[in-house]
């Protein structure tokens, strides 16, 4: 029996405790043993270690905001804080580390600020080694100052990225001992609000999700200088869906095959077929998410089950995914969690 251990990033608003653990039984096709792992206000976001070792929320920390490192148990999945680090003002709202676990990006919604955080070996956080502040608006009335809503890594680890809902960027910083200097910025159509970005595994192409427009843009990456050219752009909703849409998660297939996307609102997955000669998009189908305003969603290491939360009904489902057509089967509905945002599974 193959057990896979998942975690939950949640709002504290109503009910929520902190962080959430389960499990994922892949023979028996089903999730269970749902238990809180981690007391925190409002740890929305999170993102486990490449080795496993260490789970990094983002958190709120009395009238501060920022990120907390908590030690994973190998055996049991239960989580030990270690410490954490805050600035002024709301928390962020994304958490990402890379590969050698040596460095933690957090992107801030409300503050306009990414920040960057140096580990120990111990995993613990070491204060910020870098805060860069953003200028910029949009057209949209969301859009009156910068809303960084991501801060990741490239696949080689030489840039980091951020991406803007406020002003449209995509925005490339180069990195020198955690110290982020901006290089490159892609405008994306204004209004869009871009949200989240995920990289293809094995080639230099990437996928932004847009919250405000709900489209996916195909985006050619240069890793020579960080920089984007766009390719095409391609809607998540019906053309004919005229109710309030945001787009939340977007996340590729481990093979590169196909890309997913959610709508909050449709409450849907949308799926795309990856054209391996062009690699654009081609529109495969929307399933339903079988809840309200499907926040995150993840496909396990297998890239056989996909997860997704849905924060305003406090439940996730599991569906199954087929590799051939990347078509997703319900499998299981309304598993209760409060109030859930991220959801990551530990990696194999």
């Amino acid at each position: 029996m193959t057990k896979l251990i998942g975690y939950v990033g949640t709002y504290t608003k109503e009910e929520s405790k902190g962080v959430y653990q389960f499990t994922l039984d892949t023979d028996d096709k089903v999730i269970k043993e749902v238990k809180l792992a981690a007391e925190l206000d409002n740890p929305t976001y999170v993102t486990v270690s490449h080795n496993n070792k260490y789970l990094y929320a983002v958190a709120k920390e009395g009238d501060k905001g920022g990120v907390t490192a908590l030690s994973i148990n190998p055996e049991s999945g239960e989580l030990s804080k270690l410490n954490s680090q805050a600035l002024a003002g709301s928390p962020p709202c994304h958490v990402s580390i890379n590969h050698d676990n040596s460095l933690v990006l957090t992107a801030n919604y409300h503050t306009t600020v990414i920040a960057s955080y140096l580990t120990n070996e111990d995993g613990s956080l070491n204060p910020a080694a870098s805060v860069v502040e953003h200028a910029g608006s949009g057209p949209h009335e969301r859009q009156e100052k910068p809303h960084m809503h991501f801060a990741g890594f490239t696949p080689d680890e030489n840039y980091a990225i951020a991406i803007d809902l406020g002003s449209d960027r995509v925005i490339t910083y180069s990195i020198n001992h955690g110290k982020l200097t901006e290089t490159q910025v892609f405008h994306t159509k204004p209004g869009s609000g871009p949200r989240h970005i995920t990289f293809h595994p094995n080639k230099n192409i990437a996928y932004v999700m847009t919250e405000l427009s709900s489209e996916v843009i195909v985006l050619n990456y240069n890793e020579m200088d960080g920089s984007f050219t766009e390719q095409q752009t391609i809607r998540t909703i019906p053309k004919d869906f005229n109710q309030i849409n945001d787009g939340s998660a977007i996340h590729i297939s481990p093979d590169g095959q196909y890309v997913y996307a959610a709508n909050r609102g449709h409450n849907s997955i949308a799926v795309f077929k990856v054209e391996q000669d062009s690699n654009q998009l081609s529109f495969v189908e929307w399933t339903t998410t079988e809840g309200d305003w499907p926040r995150d969603f993840v496909i396990d290491p297998s890239g056989e089950f996909l997860v997704a939360t849905n924060q305003k009904s406090n439940s996730m489902t599991l569906f199954g995914r087929d590799k051939n057509t990347g078509k997703l089967t319900l499998i299981q509905s309304e598993v209760k969690v409060p109030e859930p945002v991220c959801v990551k599974f530990l990696n194999v």
